[in-house]
């Protein structure tokens, strides 16, 4: 694949404000002019709906059968979004990639180097990696007034694992944000911080 476009990723445990950035990063960019998409995991594909109808039912699933789930999904997602939207040299702004599956499955006792290994065979890698960063209670405490919850992801001890894992990830495509600041101030440092790597890209300079 001719890579043309770039992959930023938005990433966080429940309740960090994935979607509220990753929609804002998308209505900038296109403000701009740059042919942006966004796309999110679990996909709307089947087995991203499979996920969802899963996840109501805690402990129908082994992690390695969740793995095994989100590796489906993410190859779907991979075939018919990202990498179509990277060839066409198009900006994909993505909620959730397989950071996510490290640190979720992680948290639940495997091998989160396996994983990485596992996505990255046939997952392109994100040119940035927003990592939204909030105390689990805190996160908890702003998604209590949605009507339908995520039993299996959920569970304030876990996500305190999951958030431990996130504030892993290191290198010089994550930036890590404070997720309990303003979020306009937040919604400026990342889109000033994806400027900043798309005018390195020969493709937007």
């Amino acid at each position: 694949m001719s890579r043309k476009g770039a992959l930023i990723v938005i990433e966080g445990i429940d309740g960090a404000g994935k979607s509220t950035q990753a929609k804002s990063l998308l209505r900038k960019l296109r403000a701009k002019g740059f042919r942006a998409v966004y796309f999110r995991e679990p996909s709307r594909g089947k087995w991203g709906r499979e996920l969802k109808r899963m996840a109501r039912r805690a402990g129908s699933l082994t992690p390695e059968q969740e793995l095994e789930l989100f590796l489906k999904d993410r190859r779907e997602n991979v075939e018919k979004n990202v990498r179509p939207a990277l060839a066409a040299g198009k900006i994909i702004v993505l909620d959730r990639y397989y950071f996510s599956t490290i640190a979720y499955q992680g948290a639940k006792g495997l091998d989160g180097d396996r994983i990485r290994r596992l996505n990255e065979r046939f997952a392109p890698k994100p040119d940035l990696v927003f990592i939204l960063d909030i105390k689990a209670g805190e996160g908890l405490a702003r998604i209590s007034g949605r009507k339908t919850k995520d039993v299996l992801f959920e569970r304030e001890s876990y996500l305190a694992k999951v958030r431990r894992i996130f504030l892993s990830f290191r290198g010089a495509r994550f930036v890590h944000i404070d997720a309990c600041r303003d979020k306009r101030d937040i919604a400026r440092q990342i889109y000033n911080k994806a400027m900043l790597i798309l005018a390195k890209k020969p493709s937007y300079s």
